[in-house]
């Protein structure tokens, strides 16, 4: 069983953004604090401000610009990152094995990550995010550009790795990917301005779609000039 939560905000030059966290049945993920405060928090069960070594080797990122080298191949690629998270060469040569079936990359494996459609290149970036089984995953906007087979086939990856154990944060531009979590937290000028399910907070804005959620409480921004 997975939980999924849902943070949806402004970022950046007034970017808005879907921040998506599916939790698994077990494990651990807190958060706490203000930007410019003190604040504190844990992340896996370790504190941020003392364990970020050991934070560090249990998290997996992927970011919103492709980040694989081009000129290099899968394999090569696959083997890099494994051995950055801290993976032995026996676990990195059975792991990416395995991830590569997994994809039904096996024939790509010589490929150079340059010449892979961009669907491709997406996710073998999340199946790098996850090379060294982290408990947490953060994803930037993953399914940005893709097409919606792909988006879809993407999202089956993501529930199969938060049903393996690990936690995964997803932003994405998509409104309609908040309806895949189980839960959704919305935050306006810095703060959350709604947490619950997506059934419970379209029964409470007297909408139809996450979309008018989120436009519902957008309107209530006090952006600056």
């Amino acid at each position: 069983k997975t939980n999924c939560k849902d943070l949806n905000g402004p970022v950046a030059a007034a970017l808005e953004f879907l921040n998506a966290v599916i939790v698994p049945q077990v494990g651990h993920i807190q958060t706490a604090g203000r930007y410019g405060g003190t604040g504190s928090g844990t992340v896996a069960g370790f504190d941020i401000m003392s364990e970020g070594e050991r934070i560090k080797r249990r998290i997996g990122y992927m970011c919103q610009r492709f980040s694989l080298y081009d000129d290099l191949t899968v394999w090569e690629n696959m083997h890099l990152f494994a051995g950055i998270y801290g993976l032995s060469a026996k676990q990195t040569e059975e792991r990416a094995t395995e991830l590569l079936e997994r994809l039904n990359f096996s024939s790509e494996r010589n490929t150079l990550v340059g010449s892979l459609p961009l669907g491709w290149k997406q996710k073998l970036s999340f199946a790098i995010a996850t090379i060294h089984r982290p408990e947490v995953v953060f994803l930037d906007e993953p399914t940005g550009g893709v097409d919606p087979v792909t988006r879809r086939q993407f999202w089956e990856m993501i529930y199969e790795a938060a049903e393996g154990g690990t936690t995964i944060f997803v932003t994405t531009h998509y409104m309609d990917e908040a309806e895949y979590c189980s839960r959704v937290s919305i935050m306006v000028d810095g703060e959350v301005r709604a947490l619950d399910t997506p059934a419970r907070l379209k029964q409470q804005f007297a909408a139809e779609s996450m979309d008018e959620v989120f436009r519902t409480l957008a309107r209530g921004a006090q952006r600056g000039e």
